[in-house]
């Protein structure tokens, strides 16, 4: 929870929007229909894009917080939370995305039946 209060804006938007697949493969799962599964690679596509521009974000302020800093690099262990902390987008966008695609196969087996 202390990597959510951390988070800026950007990182808190970018990880919301690859909630977005999630919610929707789980819907899938149990509603299967054919506009829901159009929609997913869209959504996907959107939760990819959401993960990388908030891992982006998260290694911009990293640089940027080093570019402003006098002291040397190695002796900052800050910038190797701040590095770790922008690896967050990426875990929960890609988790989300595959917990949405294992939902879209129960569905198709659903559908199928």
């Amino acid at each position: 929870m202390e990597v959510w209060t951390n988070a800026g804006i950007m990182a808190k938007l970018s990880i919301l929007v690859s909630l977005a697949p999630m919610i929707m493969g789980i819907g899938y799962a149990i509603w299967p229909t054919e506009s829901r599964l159009a929609l997913m690679r869209p959504l996907s596509l959107a939760g990819i894009f959401s993960a990388l521009t908030g891992f982006c974000i998260g290694l911009i302020n990293v640089l940027m917080g080093l570019s402003s800093t006098k002291m040397p690099v190695m002796d900052n262990g800050a910038w190797l939370a701040g590095a770790a902390e922008s690896i967050v987008a990426l875990f929960v966008g890609f988790g989300c995305l595959t917990v949405a695609w294992l939902c879209v196969a129960l569905g198709m087996r659903r559908q199928a039946t």
